[in-house]
């Protein structure tokens, strides 16, 4: 996934049982969604992924705590546009 990952991306936490090294709770929040700050390729302790995510909350995390969402599309948009009122003269 950290090929598909970049800085500024959304990404969906999916896991946010305690922290795999320490054991201590995590302060992310399963089902929130968070922006990608930096993407550093580490081999995570656990084996389960390549890179490490900053997502702005304590240090990094590992990726497969995540899910990447897709990029939203742009969707065009009819706009209404204020003309002056056309009056003749008499």
């Amino acid at each position: 996934m950290s090929d598909a990952v970049g800085p500024g991306d959304l990404v969906l936490c999916v896991n946010a049982a305690p922290n795999h090294v320490t054991g201590r709770p995590v302060p992310l929040v399963a089902g929130e969604t968070y922006r990608v700050l930096a993407v550093m390729e580490f081999a995570c302790p656990c084996g389960r992924s390549d890179a490490l995510l900053d997502v702005g909350v304590d240090f990094a995390w590992c990726q497969s705590r995540f899910r990447l969402l897709p990029k939203p599309r742009a969707e065009p948009r009819t706009r209404r546009v204020s003309k002056p009122k056309e009056t003749e003269k008499v």
